[in-house]
């Protein structure tokens, strides 16, 4: 494998790229925190460089499908390969269209198009996918392929649909059992139909699923109440995938930081830009006190949290997409994990969402409102208790003097303006007893404040103490 890194791979990285890069398909199962992203974009290169690709479609999630355009891509792929990129957009203007035309012109250059995972339920985003795959030799990938695993979806069928139209296919996921093996079929049918050595959904399920037939309402229904065959279906995953565990990664940097980037819904866009041109008005020709500008600064992001304080002081939900990002995020995890949130409101929300989706021991909470007497035990149960997985809290209350080692992965909801607070929080799994590299994920909203407090606070810079009034202005 004669290749020249741009950025240089851990140990596992170069096993997983020497089991599949000339591979036709494969599954690349490697937890959040290890690298998969840069394991597909070197492969991406080695097969340029050999002459079998001249295209990709890259398929992910909206959380994550822009990392790849402004990141990932600029950091790994070698500076001697050349690429037009492209990041689709359902609303094409002439500008964009300008772009995408980029993709289809005659040259030596590599051409990639991003998509994220939801333009697949349209009709518009398959018909391009599928006009860019019959113009090119194309490496295919779908990042945290589990979004594909709903065989009913209208978007599963549809790139399903597209797959047979690419040369290389690849599905990238930390966790691609989320809730049961039956998650594996789809993933594993955009590969290759018959890698499972199933003609279809219900066959696989009656091979590794034990059945019940139920009637509601006069109505039979059938209900998976357990699994079979596990062992066998393990062996059938070896051949076309590799699992990589971040805590056996010791060769690890000891911290990751990454971010799951989400936009306004239409809602919170409305309200967003009324409170902001308050704020503005307020501040116009004043002199500006830093308390001041933080109190504006804080009321817009807890719009892109998902709610507002009305004016008789009760909390208002707004529809937002913070929570199911946090789900996603959730569903490609391994382990046991921390989530923190800057309001209590959210910490309760978080909590009924974790329940509904993972079960009610699954989750304990150290906030304002969880009762003194409790306290402990929710510690002693996320330390110590398998089937509690999540710890939710304020780092307020639960950032200091407490030890989550349990965790070797920490989830910023949402985030305060106190650099203390944030580099305590952060310390709760960082103390005696953490044996696997940490990753800290921030859950961030696109062109809102919420992106400036998350880069202010990666760079230890102090809001509260550093900022004065008039730079906070410029914030809002």
């Amino acid at each position: 494998m004669h290749y020249k890194f741009k950025t240089k791979p851990y140990g596992h990285q170069l096993i997983a790229l020497e089991k599949s890069w000339q591979k036709k398909v494969y599954a690349l199962f490697m937890e959040m925190g290890t690298g998969k992203t840069k394991v597909a974009i070197d492969n991406i290169a080695m097969l340029y460089d050999k002459g079998k690709i001249n295209g990709v479609l890259i398929i992910a999630p909206k959380g994550v499908y822009k990392n790849w355009y402004s990141q990932e891509f600029p950091l790994h792929m070698p500076k001697h390969i050349h690429y037009k990129m492209v990041l689709w957009q359902a609303l094409i203007n002439q500008k964009q269209q300008k772009r995408l035309d980029t993709l289809f012109k005659t040259g030596v250059d590599l051409h990639v198009l991003i998509m994220n995972v939801e333009s697949f339920s349209t009709t518009k985003g398959t018909a391009f996918a599928k006009k860019f795959l019959s113009c090119h030799e194309t490496f295919m990938v779908i990042d945290e392929s589990t979004t594909i695993k709903n065989p009913g979806a209208k978007r599963t069928k549809n790139i399903i649909n597209l797959a047979a139209h690419a040369k290389y296919r690849r599905i990238l996921t930390g966790s691609p059992v989320t809730k049961s093996p039956l998650d594996l079929y789809k993933q594993c049918e955009f590969l290759d139909p018959y890698l499972l050595e199933h003609s279809s959904y219900y066959t696989f399920r009656s091979r590794y699923a034990h059945i019940r037939t139920a009637n509601f309402n006069g109505r039979s229904v059938q209900l998976v109440v357990g699994y079979k065959n596990l062992a066998e279906l393990s062996e059938k995953l070896k051949p076309f995938s590799y699992r990589v565990l971040k805590d056996e990664c010791l060769d690890l940097p000891p911290k990751t930081y990454m971010k799951r980037i989400i936009t306004l819904t239409p809602e919170q866009q409305k309200i967003y830009k009324q409170m902001k041109q308050m704020a503005l008005a307020e501040m116009n020709g004043k002199m500006i006190t830093t308390a001041s500008a933080l109190a504006q600064l804080m009321r817009l992001h807890q719009i892109t949290c998902g709610h507002f304080t009305a004016d008789d002081k009760s909390i208002q939900p707004i529809k937002n997409n913070r929570l199911s990002q946090l789900l996603e995020v959730l569903d490609e995890l391994e382990g046991k994990a921390v989530i923190w949130a800057h309001y209590q409101f959210d910490v309760q929300t978080i909590v009924n969402a974790i329940k509904k989706e993972y079960g009610e021991k699954s989750v304990v909470t150290y906030y304002g409102l969880t009762p003194n007497d409790i306290r402990q035990s929710n510690l002693e149960r996320f330390q110590t208790k398998d089937e509690t997985r999540f710890l939710v809290g304020t780092p307020q209350t639960g950032g200091y003097g407490i030890t989550l080692t349990a965790a070797s992965t920490m989830i910023y909801y949402s985030n305060g303006y106190d650099l203390e607070k944030r580099t305590q929080s952060e310390a709760r799994i960082d103390r005696i007893g953490q044996k696997f590299p940490m990753t800290y994920i921030d859950i961030l909203a696109e062109d809102t404040v919420d992106e400036r407090i998350v880069k202010a606070l990666r760079k230890k810079i102090n809001i509260a103490t550093q900022v004065m009034g008039e730079e906070l202005k410029d914030w809002i």
